[in-house]
């Protein structure tokens, strides 16, 4: 039986990371309103504490969703620079 409180900060990676990860997704979406900085800081954001999350193994599924929703939301407009091209 644990004494001490069961609630870490740990605990709050899988959210986050999913809070994080769905903005990135709908900021990759409004990309043209938003601009660039806001997916790919949402989405670093998101892939961060998603994998910190899974390094912990607390709340794996939401660190899953916001792992897959951030790196959608960053590679999004990556992919779009390199297609339309700079310049």
């Amino acid at each position: 039986m644990p004494t001490g409180p069961t609630d870490t900060r740990a605990s709050l990676y899988g959210s986050v990371s999913l809070v994080f990860g769905i903005a990135s997704a709908v900021a990759a979406v409004l990309i043209g309103w938003v601009g660039v900085a806001l997916p790919l800081l949402f989405g670093s954001l998101a892939v961060t504490f998603a994998a910190l999350g899974l390094a912990h193994k607390i709340n794996r599924r939401k660190c899953a969703v916001g792992l897959i929703s951030g790196a959608a939301g960053v590679l999004y407009p990556v992919y779009l620079i390199c297609a339309v091209g700079v310049g």
